[in-house]
């Protein structure tokens, strides 16, 4: 479904990628780990058209992103965001409705309510918070009204940007274990970023290790742990000595 080719990027003296080389199947929930400031956050906004490489070549579903009709393009996609990004003077309801209330998508505005709250079932909320406010709401409950919205849209491909930065142990669980099921329950492509490992084995069928602008190692998830690459180690491991060089 998406396929990267020697994509490099740079903002000035800063090359964030450095020619990376990626593909992530139909239908598989591919994670990528690595530490801050790696290029995990430069790299899905490439695949999405909102930065351009310098160089390389990004296809998806046959198409390249530079050449491609953008509404209908980005109509495809779904996004939860690290933090939520939900619209404060928009009701829950709208928020997870703002695609379909606008655009290519529109929907007269009692269907999307419609779907809304469907959308929001899904995801473990009653239909008594879908007219209330975002500020109204638990963090938590944010990140699944952000979920909700992600998918009201059914849309083909999903990226998760740190899905569960800011929520506590449970709440993080209750939210890996709801991406999962909706990702193979839709049959969706999904592209995570995250570094919680709890993250990485609740939802990944495949890992990429991002690091220096270049994936050091890609697999699948149940090999992770005994890759022998010493970056996977000891990234996963959260290990202060090895190749990875610690900010002091």
């Amino acid at each position: 479904m998406i396929t990267l080719h020697q994509v490099h990027k740079a903002f000035g003296d800063n090359h964030v990628l450095r020619g990376v080389d990626l593909t992530i199947p139909k239908g598989e929930s591919m994670v990528i780990i690595g530490g801050s400031g790696t290029g995990k956050s430069v790299m899905l906004k490439s695949v999405l058209g909102l930065v351009t490489p310098d160089a390389g070549q990004i296809i998806v579903d046959g198409q390249d992103v530079t050449a491609v009709e953008r509404d209908a393009f980005l109509a495809r996609f779904g996004m939860l965001f690290q933090g939520g990004a939900l619209f404060d003077s928009l009701t829950v309801w709208q928020n997870v409705a703002f695609r379909l209330l606008r655009g290519s998508l529109k929907k007269p505005a009692e269907e999307a309510r419609a779907i809304a709250i469907e959308k929001l079932r899904r995801v473990g909320l009653k239909e008594n918070v879908a007219d209330r406010f975002p500020a109204e709401l638990s963090g938590g409950m944010q990140k699944r009204v952000g979920l909700a919205r992600a998918i009201a849209a059914e849309p083909e491909i999903i990226f998760f940007d740190e899905p569960t930065t800011g929520l506590d142990p449970i709440m993080a669980g209750v939210i890996n274990d709801l991406i999962r099921e909706i990702v193979v329950e839709m049959g969706a492509t999904a592209m995570t970023i995250t570094h919680d490992m709890s993250s990485v084995r609740a939802i990944a069928d495949d890992v990429a290790m991002l690091h220096d602008g270049v994936i050091q190692w890609t697999g699948d998830v149940e090999q992770m742990d005994t890759c022998g690459d010493p970056y996977v180690e000891q990234f996963i491991n959260g290990r202060a000595e090895g190749p990875i060089e610690a900010v002091r």
